[in-house]
């Protein structure tokens, strides 16, 4: 039976990782499309879908390019990829965004890590733990004394300073991981453990330290369903956060909206919550959202970023590399086909 599922999992990630590949440059950096702009985040995303496809050695050149990009001090200028515009009605602009240090980017790759540990073993982890190390560091230096952490470096302690709350849920999943990985490699960070306890804390019980313009509070499908994809919701409390927005933000036979007022669909978005409702228990509503992604397979059998229900389009005409990463992490955590793919399962 494993064996058939294993085989049922490489037959419907081939061209999806084959995808991923296709960008992936000679240095290891994983853009999200040609001639596009990369970030650790996704470029993490994608490590991991490489590694859960076997591809060691494009996945070990993803983990080297994160190091060699990484600064002195930890942090990782990364390109804030919904600041880029659309070229046209349909394309993304091949045109860089600002770039700054975000706290959340820069966390992840955690989480990617402790991934490749679990796939292949403390020892090969081991030379990319002080790159993880520095990152963590680098992220609690911009906590607040309340436990929300600042969405990038630069806004932190000014007039504009802020957390995101998809960020800081992704934050505290990506502690955990660091944790773990600390406490593989003998290295203890005791510091880390409160500070995961009063981000958690922070996510829980003051919804005021996030988003604090309200016009930009709890539109986006991520700010509601990471809390329970990051494990700060658990369990009972996880299946009614999720239940209390479903009809809201996805939509019948088609979804997970990226905003709950746009009739936009996205495939990323489809499968972070597939992993939510596993985490909490809810094995059918996940089945049925990996079903309904299939349909946003273009003629190869990769992804498209998204479905424009209302002007009946897939848009933008993008097949992002971190788009092929979420189905595929969501289909090894639905299959639990490899070690790894219980590192979102709690």
């Amino acid at each position: 039976m494993m064996l058939q599922t294993a085989t049922s999992l490489r037959a419907r990630i081939a061209v999806p990782v084959a995808r991923i590949l296709e960008v992936q440059q000679a240095d290891g950096l994983i853009p999200w499309f040609e001639q596009g702009p990369w970030d650790s985040w996704n470029h993490a995303e994608c490590v991991m879908a490489l590694a859960v496809a076997g591809e060691d050695r494009a996945a070990r050149a993803g983990l080297d390019a994160l190091a060699s990009a990484q600064r002195l001090d930890g942090g990782f200028l990364s390109e804030y990829g919904n600041a880029l515009p659309m070229a046209d009605h349909v394309s993304i602009a091949r045109v860089p965004a600002a770039k700054v240090l975000d706290t959340n980017f820069t966390a992840y790759i955690a989480t990617a890590l402790e991934h490749f540990r679990l796939l292949n073993g403390t020892r090969a982890a081991k030379p990319w733990w002080p790159m993880v190390r520095e990152a963590i560091n680098h992220v609690l230096d911009h906590q607040h004394e309340h436990g929300d952490i600042s969405w990038c470096a630069e806004a932190h302690g000014t007039e504009i300073d802020d957390a995101l709350l998809a960020g800081n849920a992704s934050i505290h999943a990506s502690l955990g991981h660091a944790l773990e990985l600390a406490r593989a490699m003998c290295d203890p960070q005791p510091h880390w453990q409160d500070a995961l306890a009063r981000l958690g804390e922070a996510i829980r019980m003051r919804p005021e330290r996030f988003a604090r313009s309200p016009q930009e509070r709890g539109h986006h499908a991520m700010d509601w369903y990471y809390p329970v994809l990051t494990g700060v919701l658990e369990g009972e409390a996880g299946r009614t956060h999720l239940l209390s927005q479903w009809d809201r933000f996805v939509e019948p036979e088609l979804g997970c909206r990226c905003v709950a007022h746009e009739p936009w669909v996205t495939v990323a978005e489809s499968c972070e919550l597939v992993m939510a409702a596993l985490r909490c228990g809810m094995d059918v509503q996940a089945a049925h959202l990996l079903e309904l992604v299939e349909a946003r397979r273009d003629p190869t059998g990769a992804f498209w970023m998204g479905w424009q229900f209302v002007e009946g389009i897939h848009w933008p005409a993008e097949r992002p590399s971190w788009t092929q990463a979420a189905y595929v992490l969501a289909l090894d955590m639905f299959e639990r086909t490899t070690p790894a793919s219980r590192i979102f399962a709690g």
